[in-house]
């Protein structure tokens, strides 16, 4: 893949999590701040709705899907979205219970990491690998 191919794939990918990142964030606000549950239901609600907006545009746009690819990349892109959700439960958990951080920032600063350190890198080596293979 040539260096702006892969620019443009990763600028992509990073605009595709910022969309389902919002739903992600304000779908836990919603459900901590209105419904009144815990902020570990919030991250479990908001990363499942989140996950469908961002799979749905890294497939369509950001790593341009094909059809006869979908259930194994849709397999591989819930491995992903668990452990991302895990992950993201854990580190705020971390951040709010140990540190004393507002769940809020807490959720925040962990997405960061999850984000880049283990979302992105799943998704552009693994989950949507062979689409990647077949532009170039």
């Amino acid at each position: 893949m040539t260096l702006i191919k892969e620019i443009t794939s990763f600028s992509r990918a990073q605009l595709s999590a910022f969309a389902g990142g919002l739903v992600d964030y304000g779908v836990m606000l919603i459900c901590v701040e209105i419904f009144a549950t815990h902020y570990i239901f919030g991250i479990v609600s908001g990363g499942i709705i989140g996950a469908i907006v961002n799979y749905t545009i890294n497939r369509y746009w950001s790593f341009k899907g094909h059809n006869e690819q979908a259930h194994h990349q849709l397999g591989k892109f819930i491995i992903v979205v668990v452990g991302s959700i895990l992950l993201k439960s854990g580190g705020t958990s971390f951040f709010t219970e140990i540190i004393k951080i507002d769940y809020r920032v807490s959720r925040l600063l962990t997405d960061l990491i999850v984000s880049f350190g283990f979302n992105y890198t799943l998704q552009r080596f693994w989950v949507f690998k062979n689409q990647i293979k077949t532009e170039n």
